[in-house]
C-alpha cells in the first residue's frame, strides 16, 4: 500500500525537474460558491499535465533494469507526453501506442517530446494489446494509473496542496483509472487527515463510481465524452484500495456542466483547461457540495491539454448552455426588406448575429413565405427575454426549437 515516505522521496526526486505549480485563489469563484476557492494549476506543469510526475518518477526507479530497447506506453494523450517527454528527458528510447482516432495535434506533440507514435487499434483497449505486444518483445511496459510509483509521483500534488495551503479543508480531484486521487489522498491525510477528499468523474464514465457501490472494480459502458482523459472503463484494483479507504465523497458531472466549467474557467481566470481538468468546476457549480460553503476549497485543474477543433465545439457548447448565444428561426413574407426589418428588431436590442440562414424551398413553406433562421450573440438568459419580447411585440411568431 502507498505510504507517505514514498510521496516524499519522489517529491526529492522531482524537485528540480517537475514543477511546483501555482496555487491560484479565485475571488470570483469564491464569491458565487460562497467559499474560499482555490485552483491547482497542473495545467501549467510540464508537457501540459500532472502526468509528466507519475511517469518521470516510475522511469527514475527503473531504469537501471531497462533493456535498449526502452519503454512503451499506450494512451491517446496525457500519459503518452507525460511518458515520452520524461523518457526523453533520460536519453530512454520510448514507443507510445495510440489508438488510430488520436488527434493529430496530441499526435505531434508526443512525437515532439520524443515519443515514437505508433498508430494501432480502433479503442484504446486495442492499443493497450499492441503495447502488451511490445512488452513480450523487450519494452517495458509504463501503467498509467495503477501503478505504485506512478501514484507516489502524483500525490507530490498532494504535498504542494499542504504546503501552500496548509488550513485546506476539501479538495475536488478528477477521476479516471484512479491514480491521481490515490496518491493524493495518501499524502494529504498523512498530513491532514480532517481534510475531505472528493473525487469527481464524468457521468459518461463513472468506474470509481460503480466500483464504489459494487466493493471492487467492475468495467462499465463508456459512453463519448469530452473529458476523454478520465473517461477510464475500469478503476485501477491498487487505486481502488487507497479510494475506499482515503476518499470522503465521489460525484459525477454531465457534458454540459463540463462544457460550462470550460468556459467559465477561460473566460473568467483565463485558464485553459481540458474537460478532465474541468470537472472539479462543474462538480462545484453543480450545487452537488453545499457543505463545502464556507470552506477553504482547492480545484485540481489536471490538464490543459486539449485540440483546437475540440475546444471550438465545446465553448460553443458552453455559449449555449450559459445562455451567450441563442438560436431561433421565424417565417417571413418573401417580399423586399422583410429581412431587414427582422435584423432591425435584433439590432435594436443589441444583439449580436452571428449567423443567417435564409430558406425559401423548403417543402413545408407557402409559395408566399420563407424561413429565416438566427444565430445570435446574447448578454444571458434576461436579454433572450428581452429579444423574444421584441420581436412578439413585432408581430413576429418565434420557434426555438
Amino acid at each position: 500500500m502507498l505510504r507517505l515516505e514514498e510521496i516524499k522521496q519522489a517529491a526529492a526526486i522531482l524537485e528540480g525537474i517537475a514543477f511546483e505549480t501555482p496555487l491560484v485563489y479565485s475571488n470570483y469563484l469564491s464569491s458565487s460558491f460562497d467559499a474560499r476557492v482555490y485552483l491547482k494549476l497542473e495545467n501549467l506543469q510540464r508537457t501540459g499535465s500532472f502526468k509528466f510526475r507519475g511517469a518521470y518518477h516510475k522511469l527514475t526507479r527503473i531504469r537501471d533494469t531497462l533493456g535498449p530497447k526502452g519503454v512503451v506506453a499506450a494512451s491517446a494523450g496525457n500519459h503518452a507526453q507525460g511518458v515520452a517527454h520524461a523518457a526523453h528527458l533520460m536519453s530512454i528510447p520510448s514507443s507510445i501506442v495510440m489508438p488510430e482516432w488520436a488527434s493529430i495535434s496530441k499526435q505531434l506533440a508526443t512525437q515532439s517530446y520524443g515519443g515514437q507514435v505508433i498508430l494501432a487499434g480502433k479503442s484504446l483497449t486495442e492499443s493497450l494489446d499492441q503495447a502488451r505486444t511490445l512488452e513480450a518483445e523487450g519494452q517495458t511496459f509504463i501503467h498509467p494509473y495503477d501503478d505504485e510509483d506512478i501514484m507516489a509521483g502524483q500525490g507530490t500534488i498532494g504535498l504542494e496542496i499542504v504546503s501552500q495551503l496548509p488550513e485546506v479543508e476539501a479538495i475536488l480531484i478528477p477521476v479516471g483509472g484512479g491514480g491521481l486521487i490515490a496518491g493524493i489522498a495518501t499524502a494529504v491525510k498523512s498530513l491532514r487527515p480532517q481534510t475531505s477528499i472528493i473525487g469527481v468523474q464524468a457521468a459518461a464514465c463513472a468506474s470509481a463510481m460503480a466500483a464504489l457501490k459494487l466493493g471492487k472494480p467492475v468495467n462499465v459502458p463508456a459512453k463519448y465524452s469530452i473529458a476523454d482523459g478520465i473517461s477510464v472503463k475500469k478503476v485501477g484494483q491498487r487505486a481502488f484500495a487507497i479510494i475506499q479507504r482515503l476518499v470522503d465523497d465521489m460525484v459525477s458531472v454531465e457534458e454540459e456542466e463540463i462544457a460550462t466549467a470550460m468556459l467559465e474557467l477561460l473566460e473568467r481566470k483565463k485558464i485553459l483547461a481540458e474537460g478532465s481538468g474541468a470537472v472539479p468546476l462543474a462538480a462545484l457549480t453543480g450545487k452537488q457540495l453545499g457543505n463545502l460553503r464556507g470552506r477553504a476549497v482547492v480545484l485540481v485543474i489536471s490538464g490543459g491539454n486539449v485540440d483546437t477543433h475540440l475546444l471550438a465545439r465545446i465553448l460553443r457548447k458552453g455559449l449555449f448552455k450559459s445562455h451567450r448565444i441563442m438560436r431561433f428561426s421565424v417565417q417571413l413574407r418573401d417580399v423586399p426588406g422583410a429581412l431587414a426589418n427582422l435584423i432591425k428588431v435584433v439590432a435594436d436590442c443589441r444583439g449580436n448575429i452571428l449567423h443567417v440562414y435564409h430558406d425559401r424551398l423548403g417543402h413545408h413553406l407557402p409559395v408566399e413565405l420563407s424561413r429565416v433562421e438566427l444565430e445570435v450573440e446574447t448578454r444571458g438568459s434576461d436579454h433572450i427575454e428581452e429579444l423574444l419580447n421584441a420581436l412578439s411585440a413585432n408581430g413576429y411568431e418565434v420557434d426555438t426549437r
